[in-house]
This record gives structure tokens, C-alpha cells and sequence, in this order.
């Protein structure tokens, strides 16, 4: 990581670097919370791997002190995820993010206890990006994940998916760019058959929200 990120007092995030304008909430965090002054180097960042050093005050708002340095941006990576219950799925968004996912994915499998309408999907969209969003915040990312609401089907059928499934033998390796994470009740034996790795990630069973941070963890190091 770049010192500059690493050390600035705090690291937010804007629509534009060439007009930086912050959120309500961020001049909030930066003005009561934190209680930065006019010289405290902050970081601020577009969301797709630009950034820059800065300084912030109510008076003059965000002023970038450095040139705007563009992050190249790493291999797409996937955790696909069947919706864990009640708040569990804020944990695996926040978690992955810090991890560094590009793409985190909730789907319904045929086992699948939790099950989310149009408007539950709505509501959590929300929520869940403002999670990965102060996440993001916290860890110095300059790249925003992606989230999403799709199917199985859909994701098992995309290039460099695996499916994490108890004793499962295969490596990951350079092909292997997404990883399955089942229900509590483990995927079923039709979406077992698709011919994809089979990722084994604790010799125990593991929770949905525990599965999904390891499967994070194992992917994002054997991409480094």
C-alpha cells in the first residue's frame, strides 16, 4: 500500500476528483468524529482506482495537495455467496471488502432458507453499499466493489467459478477467479454436478458468513 494512503488521517470518497465535493455524512465523520484540522493529510479517492492527498476544513472544503495517482486495477475477483440469515450478510460485505473482493455476490440456492423479495433486495442494496462503502473507507481501498443480487445459474455458468463444498481437492489457481459459498444445508447434488473445482476450505463445517471470509482470504493470496 502507498504510504500516502496508508498514513492519511482518513480516506473518502467523491463523485469527482477534479471537483471534490464530500457527502453530508463524510464532512460530518471528518468534522465531529474525527476532529481533523486544516492540516491533517486526508485521502480521497474516486472509486475506480484514482486518488489523490488532501486537506479538508468546513471553510474551504477538500483541497488536494498531490497530483492524482491512478492504482491499476487488480484481477476481478468473485465470492459468491447464498443469503446467510439476519444481519450476517453486513458482516460478509464488510469483511470481504477489507479483504479486497471486487465482486460480491447474494444468490438463493435450492436449500436456501432465506429468501429476499424485490423489495428486501432493495433495502439491503442499500444498506449493504453504504457498508462496503465505509469498509472501503477503513481499509484504503481506491476501488469500490461491486455488489449484486443474481442466481445460481447464472454465476456457476461465468469463466473461473468454483464451488467451496467440504473435501473438496482442487487448487486455487491462476484459473480460479470466483469461489461459491452454499447455504447452511451445503449445495445439492445437481449443483454439485456442474464440472467446476471443488474448493475444500476447513476440515470442519462452517458457517456462510466464516466460509465466505476464508474463501475471501485463500483467493485474494493466491492471486498476490
Amino acid at each position: 500500500m502507498n504510504p500516502l494512503l496508508r498514513n492519511s488521517e482518513a480516506h473518502v470518497f467523491v463523485e469527482s476528483l477534479s471537483s471534490p465535493q464530500l457527502a453530508f455524512e463524510d464532512e460530518h465523520h471528518l468534522d465531529r468524529s474525527l476532529r481533523l484540522e486544516e492540516t491533517d493529510p486526508v485521502s480521497v479517492s474516486d472509486g475506480q482506482g484514482r486518488w489523490a492527498t488532501a486537506t479538508w476544513s468546513r471553510r474551504r472544503g477538500l483541497e488536494l495537495t498531490s497530483q492524482i495517482h491512478a492504482e491499476p486495477e487488480r484481477p476481478s475477483l468473485t465470492i459468491g455467496c447464498a443469503i446467510p440469515k439476519g444481519d450476517r450478510p453486513e458482516l460478509v460485505v464488510q469483511k470481504l471488502t477489507e479483504l479486497g473482493i471486487n465482486r460480491i455476490a447474494f444468490f438463493e440456492t435450492s436449500r436456501s432458507v432465506v429468501h429476499w423479495d424485490a423489495e428486501r433486495r432493495s433495502k439491503q442494496s442499500e444498506r449493504l453499499n453504504r457498508i462496503a462503502r465505509e469498509a472501503a473507507m477503513q481499509s484504503r481501498r481506491t476501488y469500490l466493489p461491486r455488489l449484486e443480487f443474481t442466481t445460481f445459474a447464472r454465476l456457476i455458468e461465468q469463466n473461473g467459478m468454483a464451488i467451496a463444498e467440504p473435501g473438496g481437492r482442487d487448487p486455487i489457481d491462476a484459473v480460479v477467479t470466483g469461489i461459491l459459498i452454499g447455504p447452511e444445508g451445503g449445495f445439492d447434488h445437481d449443483e454439485l454436478d456442474f464440472a467446476v473445482p471443488k474448493i475444500g476450505l476447513s476440515r470442519h463445517i462452517l458457517r456462510v458468513e466464516t466460509a465466505a471470509i476464508v474463501a475471501a482470504a485463500m483467493l485474494v493470496n493466491s492471486h498476490n
